[in-house]
């Protein structure tokens, strides 16, 4: 897996139409499109793509992009 997989999949689920807007120190919760919404579709979608299965509360301890794909990698092992 390839962090820019990862950043592909996050603009998709937040409609952002130029990925490149995305980056690996991008912090998602501080993105105007953020919401608690959001929040789920990520759980969702880092279970359902990467076999990953992340919480809430890991969520609320990562801040940016790359914190997210750490913790996912970190979880495939």
């Amino acid at each position: 897996m390839e962090i820019n997989t990862l950043i592909n999949s996050l603009a998709a689920e937040f409609e952002i139409s130029d990925p490149s807007k995305l980056n690996a120190g991008t912090s998602f919760r501080g993105m105007k499109e953020w919401s608690s919404m959001h929040a789920l579709i990520i759980i969702a979608t880092v279970n359902a793509e990467y076999d990953v299965m992340i919480s809430g509360n890991d969520l609320m301890e990562l801040d940016t992009v790359q914190d997210l794909y750490d913790l996912i990698v970190s979880r495939k092992k």
